[in-house]
């Protein structure tokens, strides 16, 4: 069935509100990981990354749990469950003295943060369809993108004012402003008659289909590529800028700098995609993304980082690739799943995130004195991604000669 393909503002702003809270979560934290880490008594500096690449591993698990739940019992009560979660995480965040309790509540944090992340993503599927479900998706990824641009700088002045708690306390205050909101608004977008019936197999049989959809499988492997080279760059950006290049008091606006090139991308996308079609514009961003990372490395094969301008125009190039990638990958393993939305988002969300944080981990630990390990890593998932979209659009092109 067709859905009304109507643009709708307030929709929009407050999907992209559920996903900000998860990037305010993770971004505002950045400029505070140095004083969280001595404060706890961190000893080796790089692993104070995990306390950006374990929220990840929540959200992946977290959706698992609540896609298939929203499936049967509705989208919005599932969202307040997960804020429920992200409440309790928090207050184990700032109570803590202890690194390993505290990589815990930044777990169980990702947890909780999984439901308006993904089930945002579901809520946009209910609602949309096609390139115009790919155009709202890169609408809502463009302000999701964007929150980076302030969130350090954010970060930063809660620290100089107050301390590092205090990111977490205005984390849970904007999270209960938008739940307040959502709740007040937005409609249920998944009716009665369209809620699968709650058993033992609703996960089982919700896998099953997904893995049926080959190019929903494919695009979600894709995901994983590219999420998780990228989040090697989020996990280390502070040490690289911060340690590296001796910019501490640069760092909040050279992240936004970079951010502000994903927003581009994404905001242009949301533009193109219907004329071009999302299938045609992620395929050449890929295409992009493997050639700058390639060359990066051809360049600075030496291990010896370049100047601070040649390194961010290399990131701008890079991340204005993400930028066209995030949105129609996304939105390209969904399209065949709107039957199965929220177990689809689920498993998506988990198998791109699963993927991403042990890459994001192996490659960060490598990421002490030169950059280039991070675009080795680009490089090599930028091409496994291409060569996906390859054997893609073989086989398409196999099954429209046969047709």
């Amino acid at each position: 069935m067709q859905k009304n393909q109507h643009f709708k503002i307030e929709f929009v702003a407050l999907m992209a509100s559920l996903m900000s809270i998860v990037a305010l979560s993770i971004d505002a934290l950045l400029p505070a990981l140095p004083e969280i880490g001595a404060h706890l008594g961190v000893i080796d500096a790089s692993d104070n990354q995990l306390l950006i690449t374990m929220i990840f591993l929540g959200i992946g698990c977290g959706q698992l749990i609540f896609g298939p739940l929203s499936d049967s019992f509705g989208r919005k009560p599932i969202v307040f469950i997960g804020f429920s979660v992200f409440i309790m995480a928090s207050i184990i965040c700032v109570t803590t003295t202890s690194f390993e309790v505290m990589i815990v509540g930044r777990i169980l944090q990702g947890i909780g943060l999984a439901s308006p992340r993904s089930l945002s993503l579901s809520m946009i599927r209910d609602s949309y369809e096609g390139d115009y479900m790919a155009k709202i998706v890169s609408i809502v990824v463009m302000f999701f993108i964007l929150v980076p641009v302030v969130a350090p700088t954010l970060g930063h002045l809660l620290m100089a004012y107050f301390s590092w708690k205090s990111i977490f306390y205005f984390n849970l205050i904007f999270g209960v402003i938008i739940m307040f909101w959502f709740w007040q608004r937005q409609p249920e977008t998944l009716p009665k008659e369209r809620r699968i019936k709650f058993s033992a197999n609703l996960f089982y049989d919700g896998t099953r289909k997904f893995f049926k959809e080959r190019e929903a499988v494919a695009f979600t492997l894709v995901s994983g590529f590219i999420t998780g080279s990228f989040m090697v760059y989020l996990s280390t950006a502070q040490q690289i800028f911060q340690v590296q290049y001796q910019m501490a008091e640069m760092f909040p606006y050279i992240f936004a700098s970079l951010a502000i090139s994903i927003g581009l991308a994404t905001f242009m996308n949301s533009r193109l995609v219907e004329k071009y079609g999302m299938w045609r514009i992620a395929y050449t961003a890929t295409v992009g993304y493997a050639i700058v990372s390639v060359l990066y490395v051809i360049l600075f094969w030496s291990g010896n980082n370049p100047s601070i301008y040649i390194l961010l125009m290399f990131f701008a190039a890079q991340f204005f690739a993400v930028g066209f990638l995030f949105g129609n990958l996304r939105a390209l393993a969904m399209q065949p799943l709107g039957h199965i939305a929220g177990i689809g988002a689920a498993i998506n969300g988990f198998a791109s995130t699963i993927m991403a944080v042990p890459i994001a981990n192996y490659i960060g630990g490598y990421i002490k004195h030169s950059v280039l390990p991070i675009f080795i890593g680009f490089s090599v998932f930028g091409v496994l991604s291409l060569l996906v979209f390859t054997l893609l659009k073989r086989k398409r092109k196999m099954l429209t000669t046969k047709a």
